[in-house]
């Protein structure tokens, strides 16, 4: 994926380093090196800046000082000017994001910022960013970078709209939109075009993708959208950017942003409790029948724009496209994980993924055959050789693998330089099937040595400072699970608890008489459990599921109850409508019911009175059955450990942590985090997880409940 970017401050407002800031009493200076090392001169500056008298004080309304917030800042200043690692755990309320931009700012250094989501993305730059850097008055060019398919291309929306493949009124509607939208813009950015849903198919039509972007042999090379906001990005001294587009370039090797990462001096992850499950996707290898179907329809149109008269072309693009949606329906499960095993077990698997490599190949053989026509030919030629070798990798891969009773896993295809095996134990082989499509990994069982030298350990690569930081970092204070993952056996590790008074503001509500989570009726008993609460809290509550099966039965049983009895409260669910808007609605009306799943469980800030119950149906262990999972499981019970305690248990923790942190935003919120699994306080275990919750009061008496919201 290509990173572009939207440049806030223009080149010439950068800041030089050495310059004094115009805060007082802190000075950037840098030695001879100035790409190399650069040295914070501290003295009292960072409290100053954070004091009740200070610049974010005078900016911010209702503005108050946390001495957690400056320990924080400071150890990141720290981080910065040693370049050294820190993961660094703020508890809710610390105000981590104002931590890291303050020494950020203010180091003189590059600085590349990625947060967990675009939306967070997007808050960060529109809101956070602007704020700090007026408050501070620091003159540092800033931009956002954003992947390239959020902006449109000059290429495809002319070629599109004189071919004029589309499939409906509306995309044609869609489209002009688009058309007229483009000869105005001056970013191309998609986003600020409100008319066209981000959903709507003619967006593929008016963008690039990293696959069919012809790069500098497009005609519209000079005045192209995307290689604009990469020369903004390119000179900014803060990018923004989110985890998904850091590792895709980071991963990929994609022009644009891998210019930036090799210049910059600091990288800082917020949210970073996310970056395991996403490293994990980019170091791996996957192949979509979206990218096949896509490179069929690009074919159909670039042979009637260059090669009209040789018929042969379309016909092997449409036999492709049969063979590539013939292969998602020889895996006929509509959504869901499966092992290579399953994928194996399905009688028309194989010889479809073999149909589709023969058409493949054909269609390449005729690609290459016209591709000198024109540059669009050209690149469709490269991509049928780049899919046709990752498909036939990752068939030589399955025939080669071992079929374990949970594991697919090939040991020996992948060595790095020394002959080491880069992934510490092999690669897991399984299929993702979506309602349109399916995908086929390769999934590495561990990603520590990968990050590890993505970091630049290595003596030949310069130094830079890495920060870690999110609420949800440690299991009862113990780092080990999340260094472990990412290869951080070196890096410094610290803790900063939330400031808020979870003691009065709250309470821990397990109700008592509920079965074991395996039962049957075990939705039902939840949601007989949550109605009196919800009752007593009038609405103002989310249901966490863990599992999309138990959401749809919990909302059908509540909907059934309030029917029954009389109750008013609005009930949504997760998938009715985009997150954005359904939180929107809950805030609005303030005394909705939203049953949710995971996407619900972090990234969601609710505040005030509009959420004061948050329901959580059982402890969240991740299905057993996951491909990757069940092989990492297998491989460290294996190799002598403990799987249950070294990556299932930590893991539902921190994931009980998020979910557990929707509830109380700020100082003045109160509420009632209802967990329903009895295994919280029947198991050891589940008093592991316990004390890694904030400090709220403990109850099992639904009378403490409805006595706390009566107060």
């Amino acid at each position: 994926m290509i990173a572009v970017a939207r440049s806030a401050a223009s080149t010439a407002d950068a800041v030089v380093v050495g310059r004094l800031c115009p805060v007082a009493g802190l000075s950037v200076t840098s030695d001879s090196h100035p790409h190399d090392a650069f040295v914070f001169t501290l003295n009292a500056s960072l409290e100053h800046v954070f004091s009740a008298e200070g610049p974010l004080a005078r900016a911010v309304p209702g503005y108050r000082p946390r001495p957690g917030q400056v320990e924080l800042a400071s150890a990141i200043a720290r981080t910065l000017r040693d370049q050294g690692v820190l993961v660094a755990e703020a508890g809710t309320g610390t105000g981590k994001t104002f931590a890291y931009l303050v020494p950020a700012l203010l180091s003189g250094a590059k600085v590349i910022i990625s947060t967990g989501t675009k939306t967070l993305q997007d808050q960060l730059f529109e809101r956070d960013l602007p704020l700090v850097r007026a408050a501070l008055n620091v003159p540092i060019a800033v931009a956002l970078l954003k992947g390239r398919s959020n902006y449109l291309c000059h290429y495809h929306l002319e070629r599109n709209a004189r071919e004029g493949l589309f499939s409906s009124a509306q995309d044609v509607r869609h489209f002009r939109e688009i058309e007229r939208f483009a000869k105005t813009s001056k970013t191309g950015d998609r986003s600020e075009l409100a008319a066209v849903p981000d959903t709507a198919p003619a967006w593929a039509w008016a963008t690039s993708t990293r696959e069919n972007c012809l790069g500098a042999e497009c005609a519209h090379f000079q005045r192209c959208f995307v290689m604009e906001a990469r020369r903004n990005a390119l000179a900014a001294d803060l990018v923004v950017v989110n985890h998904h587009l850091f590792f895709a370039d980071v991963a990929l090797r994609d022009t644009g942003f891998a210019e930036l990462l090799p210049t910059c001096d600091a990288v800082i992850f917020d949210e970073a409790h996310a970056l395991p499950d996403t490293a994990s996707m980019f170091f791996g290898e996957s192949v979509s029948t979206t990218q096949m179907l896509d490179l069929a329809r690009d074919t159909r149109g670039e042979a009637l724009a260059g090669a009209r008269d040789y018929a042969p072309l379309p016909v092997a693009a449409s036999a492709f496209e049969k063979a590539t949606r013939d292969l998602r329906l020889a895996v006929r499960e509509e959504s869901g994980r499966l092992s290579l095993r399953l994928l194996r077990e399905r009688p028309t698997f194989t010889s479809a993924l073999d149909h589709v490599l023969a058409t493949l190949m054909r269609l390449g053989e005729h690609l290459a055959e016209q591709s000198e026509r024109s540059e669009g030919l050209e690149k469709c030629t490269e991509r049928a050789t780049a899919l046709y070798e990752r498909l036939e990798r990752w068939r030589v891969q399955a025939a080669h693998a071992s079929t374990d009773l949970h594991a697919d896993v090939r040991h020996d295809d992948a060595r790095g330089a020394d002959g080491a095996d880069d992934t510490e134990g092999g690669w897991v082989l399984w299929g993702e099937t979506f309602a349109q499509s399916l995908q086929l990994h390769a999934t590495p069982l561990s990603i520590a040595r990968i990050f590890r030298q993505q970091m630049g350990t290595g003596a030949s690569v310069r130094a830079r400072a890495w920060v870690f930081t999110s609420a949800t970092l440690s299991i009862d204070g113990d780092f080990s699970h999340y260094a472990g993952t990412l290869g951080l056996a070196d890096a410094e590790c610290a803790a900063w608890p939330s400031p808020f008074d979870f003691a009065r503001q709250s309470l821990l509500y397990v109700p008592p008489g509920m079965p074991e989570p395996n039962t049957p009726d075990y939705v039902r008993a939840v949601v007989d459990a949550a109605l009196p609460v919800i009752e007593a809290a009038g609405g103002r509550t989310f249901v966490l599921c863990t599992s999309l099966r138990a959401m749809r039965a919990a909302h059908a049983l509540l909907d059934e109850a309030f029917r029954r009895r009389g109750l008013l409260f609005p009930l949504m669910v997760q998938g009715e409508g985009p997150r954005n808007e359904l939180l929107e609605r809950f805030r609005s009306r303030g005394d909705a019911v939203l049953v949710a799943s995971h996407s619900f469980w972090e990234g969601v800030d609710v505040r005030g009175d509009a959420l004061s119950v948050v329901v959580i149906d059982k402890l969240p262990f991740a299905p057993p059955d996951d491909p990757v999972l069940a092989a990492r499981i297998e491989h460290v019970n294996r190799s002598g450990g403990n799987a249950f305690g070294e990556i299932q248990l930590p893991q539902a923790a921190i994931t009980l942590k998020q979910g557990a942190g929707r509830l109380i935003r700020d100082e003045t919120d109160r509420g009632v985090l209802m967990i329903c699994d009895p295994r919280l306080l029947s198991k050891g275990y589940g008093r592991k997880i316990l004390k890694s919750l904030p400090p709220m009061t403990l109850t099992r008496e639904l009378n403490a409940v409805q006595k706390f919201f009566r107060e």
